[in-house]
């Protein structure tokens, strides 16, 4: 397991950039746009090139055959290239450059963070992924917490700090990829697909299933509940409950923080009982924690439900991936990456704005109740998940 941990830095490098965009961007837009349903179209923005790439390079990554291997290319491009677009984002003059850097850094990312994750699967046999999901996503949950606990203190600082400081971290963490990981000498069984005209699009078709199909649903509705939360929530907070922005952007690092502590017992967790099963506890959990939120006002017990959605989420977002990879072969580890993105991408393109324009109708109060339907639903399509024939998936 000790490459799973060290590859864990790719994770880490990507959780701490996404968290400061996330917890920081907002404030940028706000500046220029007063809709808070504008805001959220602007905060899809990655979602987009993730819809539109992440499947092709997913896939194209399955017949890539270098010296540094199949995935390693791809992070050698994108990670300095949003290291650099990510510093430069506080820098904007205008609206105009604050979108061209947003741009630029999402369209960066979106190079190398299907390959990133595919690299785990790789490198771990079948019966240990979960656990290592949850040692990988403990590593990337460290970079959330950094990100909320860290860079809100950097933020009131200097707007420039914390992603300065991402762009730095994600430089280092590639160096350290660079000399720990040997994709032809740690890879399981390295073994490029074949190219052929076509082939990536054969590759994607041939992925469906009824399980998948049904899981993929689930995937979409709550990712689109955690991702208009995560992208609203410090707005949410300053607006909703009088919090001051560094307030806002602290109380997400509680989420972080609970994530982190049970993100490696989650996985163990559903080696032991079953993906699914531990799964809908957390889909379940996750309706009851939000729903309670929605009538919190004050500061102490919204970050105690906080930690608690955190360990539900962690249960979730833990055995997804790892389930959905399950369900396929192991030769198109790659093209299932991409699919498990084009899927929460999804969910991410159409949450902030939508929620952005509930809120603009019925103001803040809608957020958490409109996170608890969209639960509801991903516990609905879990249920149509049959059980029958899935023995090896759900372990």
């Amino acid at each position: 397991m000790r490459k799973t941990w060290l590859l864990g830095f790719g994770f880490f490098s990507i959780s701490i950039t996404w968290a400061l965009y996330n917890a920081f961007v907002p404030f940028f837009l706000e500046k220029y746009m007063a809709s808070t349903a504008l805001i959220g179209f602007m905060m899809t923005i990655d979602n987009y090139f993730a819809l539109l790439l992440q499947p092709w390079i997913g896939a194209r990554s399955d017949r890539t055959n270098t010296r540094f291997g199949r995935r390693m290319p791809y992070l050698l491009i994108g990670m300095p290239l949003a290291a650099v677009f990510g510093a430069l984002i506080p820098w904007h003059v205008s609206l105009f450059t604050l979108v061209l850097f947003m741009v630029l850094m999402n369209l960066s990312m979106s190079l190398y963070r299907s390959p990133t994750v595919a690299l785990m699967p790789d490198m771990t046999a079948e019966a240990k992924r979960t656990q290592a999901n949850g040692i990988i996503n403990f590593m990337g949950g460290i970079g959330s917490i950094l990100a909320f606990a860290g860079g809100a203190y950097l933020y009131e600082q200097h707007a420039s700090l914390p992603f300065l400081s991402a762009g730095i971290l994600t430089l280092v963490c590639l160096g350290i990829l660079l000399l720990a990981i040997r994709e032809k000498r740690d890879a399981i069984a390295y073994q490029p697909l074949a190219k052929a005209s076509g082939a990536s699009w054969q590759a994607f078709k041939a992925e469906w299933n009824r399980p998948t199909v049904f899981l993929l649903g689930a995937i979409f509705f709550w990712f689109l509940s955690y991702q208009g939360v995560e992208a609203l929530f410090t707005l949410y907070g300053k607006n909703h409950l009088g919090l001051t922005e560094g307030e806002a952007s602290f109380s997400l690092a509680f989420f972080s923080l609970a994530f982190v502590v049970w993100a490696i017992p989650s996985g163990l967790l559903g080696r032991r009982f079953g993906k699914k099963l531990i799964i809908m506890i957390g889909v379940i959990g996750l309706v009851a924690t939000y729903f309670a939120i929605a009538f919190v006002e004050q500061l102490l017990a919204l970050r105690l439900l906080l930690i608690i959605g955190g360990l539900f989420w962690a249960m979730i977002n833990i055995n997804s991936y790892p389930f959905i990879v399950a369900l396929g072969k192991e030769q198109s580890i790659g093209t299932r990456t991409g699919i498990y993105y084009l899927f929460s991408s999804l969910a991410a393109i159409v949450s902030p704005p939508l929620m952005g324009a509930l809120i603009d109708w019925f103001g803040y109060s809608i957020l958490f109740f409109v996170a608890t339907g969209g639960m509801l639903l991903a516990l609905l399509l879990l249920l149509g998940i049959r059980d029958k024939g899935l023995a090896r998936a759900s372990q």
